[in-house]
């Protein structure tokens, strides 16, 4: 009768997964809108499609914030479930930002070093979604092993859009003579690379889930 009482374990597992999900649609719809940047009509496409996976991302979010409530006993750490949807969140939100900034900015071109950056985005995000989908299943330890490993890929991911950005920051306050311009592609440099960022800290957090729970 007392089981009765208590609700029942939300699939939290799941929703992290559904969430990864749509952090790497919006990532490929970004890049995707780099790619295609100089067709109008593409780029407002791709900007919907990274719009539309964000707000389907921010409804997981909330759906598990909301289910974390009224969950008795949780997988794991409370804590851990909160940070890690919200970090995870925080990317896709990044990934919106990109998008929008590189419209309200009227940025007209891309260059190198935006689809430098943008490609090691959608290589942290593809990264970050594999991770996830193991923490449903770290009490294998070749699964988290593998969980690991991929958390340190993410690392040096984040290792090279810093290097990558840098090398942009300096090639354009060398070389860009127009001073809005050197404001614009540094907001955007700064973005991209704030993208990896923050796939680093969902790695950290997975890193710590693994490290109590295997």
């Amino acid at each position: 009768m007392f089981g009765k009482l208590l609700p029942r374990e939300g699939n939290f597992f799941e929703m992290f997964n559904q969430h990864a999900d749509k952090i790497v649609e919006a990532a490929r719809a970004f890049s995707q809108l780099v790619a295609n940047y100089s067709d109008p009509h593409l780029r407002e496409q791709y900007n919907r499609d990274v719009d539309n996976a964000e707000r389907a991302a921010d409804r997981v979010t909330h759906e598990v914030n909301r289910l974390l409530h009224k969950t008795f006993i949780t997988p794991i750490d409370r804590e851990q479930i909160h940070k890690l949807i919200n970090t995870m969140d925080d990317v896709a939100d990044l990934i919106q930002d990109s998008a929008e900034t590189m419209a309200l900015y009227d940025v007209r071109m891309v260059n190198e070093e935006i689809m430098r950056l943008t490609d090691l985005s959608v290589r942290c995000c593809d990264r970050l979604k594999e991770a996830v989908y193991m923490i449903g299943k770290l009490t294998d330890p070749a699964t988290a092993e593998a969980a690991l490993k991929t958390c340190e890929e993410i690392d040096k991911l984040e290792s090279d859009a810093d290097r990558v950005m840098r090398s942009a920051m300096s090639k354009l306050f060398r070389e860009e003579p127009d001073v809005r311009e050197v404001i614009k592609l540094k907001a955007i440099y700064e973005l991209l690379e704030t993208i990896t960022d923050k796939c680093e800290d969902v790695a950290n957090v997975i890193e710590g889930i693994i490290l109590e729970n295997s």
